[in-house]
């Protein structure tokens, strides 16, 4: 027995173990590669663009091929719809930069001073475009800018003797030079790339509408007091106004979706709406906290489909993309059920007229929903919006002098010092100038690390132009050297979520090495070439310094102004049809904010927006019902600025329609609008009150 062997039986811990650590490595393992796969998939993308668009330009022997590269570069996004979207409006913007440099060269021939006065001006109008208008459209006239100093840099060559030469080739060229690039991103991205912009947006608006729904019914459904203000919208008003980037990518990758752009667009407005309404229900319920006043909100809420309360109730905006349109169906009836119930009170009626208005904006949200789930048409006429509402002419102005004093600054400087590379700075003074002046107070801080990531890419510029390109001779050499850098610089791009500074170091590193057919290794030219990148860029900075663009507390002070001002002004004025035009201003103010406004601030433009919609229901009211003078002088107090005497007044007429005994629907949603004009002017007295006139 002694020499037998001994079988043993592995315990079931014995067993679990090693097993649970080999699932908890894969897990890891899958983790890690989940993180890293997407960056490097774009830094292959970046490196097969650009070759493609240098393979091209080479074959094609253009004058300066590294136009194509830097473009294809500039235009690669991490995302499809982005890189797609963005290309089509650079390609817009390259044409009508070098249509601009064509008329500017035939009006001014051979006149250095004029011509370069009216550059920066045209710089300028560029800037001024590329603030009043958003997303990749700005991005359009930036570049429309900055491709006009591109082509008269070459224009005016080294001396800067004034414009010479075919103008219009050489624009031409140069616009092919580019477009190639362009061209080139747009093949390698749409052929290893399906493309996720419309599901993400799906997301995006399932939970925006989710997190609009909730608290507004929840409001019902609660006991005890209520926040005074309503509660703090900034956070959802922000991830309203971000989502406009989002429809921006949907559209680049589903043309399609162009021409239903304003259902996407009235979507987002609908969420507005259904916010601004919803801040009208926390403000009666916090000011009326009495039992009565709790009947009629379960009364509201009893008129509200079970199905949708309690999908408002779970919070999964999953459930929102399984059946759009069958939830828009259900909003929709039951506003027409909340404008049509009943009421003996105009407490009710201003809760029943409210939710109603929440759940239109919610159904408008469903209409942009229904469309990315399922290609539905909307369930009602798209709204017509107007193209371009200024809210504040203040940053725009201040971004054109930035241009101009950017662009008329390094151009003096050039004619002072005729430095051969002189024209080279303008463009890359411009550049940055441009790109960042938009964005306000982050403007300086973009541009320096701009600058930096431009330094990075200098140096390592010189070391592939004088340390390896000398010894490589064949195109796969070349293209080879180009990912050795390329590739670990898009990872960077996309794990640093886009910073500056990265995206210079990864895309201005071919703009230093210009690559071209004949490579001339003259390291003279380089460094005059790189230090006009580096001066052009510290000009720009410099600008932005010296010209600081207004402050939040200054742009959040002059919105409020011009709302309380157009406010009065819609209280005095003609009666508009619909409420459409008020909307769509607000909401541009609302869009304008700046991100360190604080929760009271974008309260003000909430409740601006919904007692605004109140005035045009009273003042439309008032004229059926035959009280429009009492009325007229109830608003003339407010656009006076005294909200007291407003208040007072309004209780007038409400009392007078409260004697009456017929015309009751009409009276009391009447009595409504007064209601909720009321409670606004005594949460916000302060601000109705500010800037009284005499």
């Amino acid at each position: 027995m002694s020499g037998a062997s001994v079988r043993t039986v592995p315990l079931e811990h014995d067993v679990a173990t090693p097993l649970a650590a080999r699932w908890r490595l894969q897990g890891r393992t899958r983790t890690a590669l989940g993180a890293v796969t997407p960056p490097l998939l774009f830094g292959l993308r970046l490196w097969a663009s650009v070759c493609l668009a240098y393979y091209l330009a080479f074959w094609l022997e253009l004058d300066t091929a590294a136009w194509a590269g830097l473009s294809a570069a500039i235009v690669c996004q991490p995302r499809l719809g982005a890189s797609l979207r963005k290309g089509w409006f650079r390609m817009i913007g390259t044409v009508v930069g070098a249509v601009a440099i064509v008329v500017l060269t035939a009006v001014f021939p051979q006149q250095r001073g004029a011509f370069l006065v009216c550059l920066a001006l045209w710089g300028a109008a560029c800037a001024l475009v590329a603030t009043l208008v958003t997303n990749f459209l700005s991005y359009a006239a930036a570049l429309a800018g900055y491709t006009a100093a591109i082509i008269a840099a070459d224009q005016l060559g080294p001396t800067g003797g004034g414009p010479h030469g075919d103008v219009f080739m050489l624009a031409l060229t140069r616009t092919t030079e580019i477009c190639i690039g362009i061209v080139s991103a747009g093949v390698v991205l749409a052929g290893t790339e399906l493309g996720s912009a419309r599901r993400r947006l799906a997301a995006l608006l399932a939970s925006l509408s989710s997190e609009v729904a909730r608290p507004f019914l929840g409001a019902f459904a609660r006991s005890g007091s209520q926040p005074a203000d309503g509660g703090d919208p900034r956070a959802l008003l922000r991830r309203v106004v971000a989502a406009e980037p989002a429809i921006d990518e949907a559209i680049g990758e589903r043309i399609h979706l162009r021409s239903r752009l304003p259902v996407l667009q009235d979507a987002l407005d609908g969420l507005l709406a259904a916010l601004a309404a919803r801040r009208a229900i926390a403000l009666h319920l916090a000011q009326h906290d009495d039992p009565a006043d709790r009947r009629d909100a379960r009364a509201i809420l009893d008129c509200i489909p079970r199905d949708l309360r309690l999908l408002a109730d779970t919070g999964d905006p999953t459930r929102w993309t399984a059946d759009p349109s069958g939830l828009r169906i259900l909003c929709r009836e039951a506003a027409r059920a909340l404008v049509s119930m009943p009421t003996a009170t105009p407490s009710l009626r201003l809760l029943g007229d409210q939710t109603a208005s929440a759940l239109k904006g919610l159904s408008r949200a469903l209409d942009g929903l229904a469309l990315l789930v399922n290609d539905s048409e909307p369930s009602r006429p798209t709204r017509r919006r107007v193209w371009l509402s200024v809210s504040d002419w203040l940053t725009p102005l201040v971004n054109a002098a930035r241009a101009f004093v950017t662009i008329g600054g390094v151009a003096v400087l050039w004619i002072a010092t005729a430095w051969p590379n002189g024209a080279s700075a303008i463009v890359w003074a411009a550049v940055p100038v441009l790109l960042f002046s938009p964005r306000a107070d982050q403007s300086y801080g973009l541009a320096a690390q701009f600058m930096m990531g431009n330094a990075v890419a200098v140096v390592f510029a010189a070391i592939v132009a004088f340390g390896v390109l000398p010894a490589l001779s064949t195109f796969g050499g070349f293209s080879l050297a180009l990912g050795l850098y390329l590739v670990p610089a898009g990872v960077l791009v996309v794990r640093s979520n886009g910073s500056p500074i990265f995206t210079a170091m990864a895309f201005n590193f071919l703009a230093a090495l210009a690559p071209a057919n004949q490579m001339a290794y003259d390291t003279q030219a380089f460094y005059n070439s790189a230090l006009a990148i580096l001066l052009g860029n510290g000009a720009a900075g410099l600008a932005l310094r010296l010209v600081p663009s207004p402050s939040p507390a200054l742009r959040t002070r002059r919105l409020l102004r011009f709302t309380l001002r157009e406010l009065r002004g819609l209280a005095a004025g003609p009666i508009p049809r619909t409420n459409d035009a008020w909307e769509h201003r607000i909401n541009g103010k609302i869009r304008a904010m700046p991100e360190a406004a604080t929760a009271r601030d974008w309260g003000r433009l909430l409740t601006a927006l919904s007692t605004g919609t109140a005035m045009l229901e009273l003042r439309r009211a008032a004229r059926e019902l035959e009280i429009a003078s009492e009325v007229d002088s109830a608003i003339e107090a407010f656009t006076q600025g005294r909200s007291a005497l407003t208040a007072a007044r309004l209780a007038q007429v409400d009392e007078r329609l409260a004697a009456r005994s017929v015309d009751l629907a009409p009276t009391l949603r009447a009595r409504a609008s007064i209601l909720v004009i009321q409670e606004a002017l005594t949460s916000r007295t302060s601000y109705f009150d500010s800037g009284a006139r005499a």
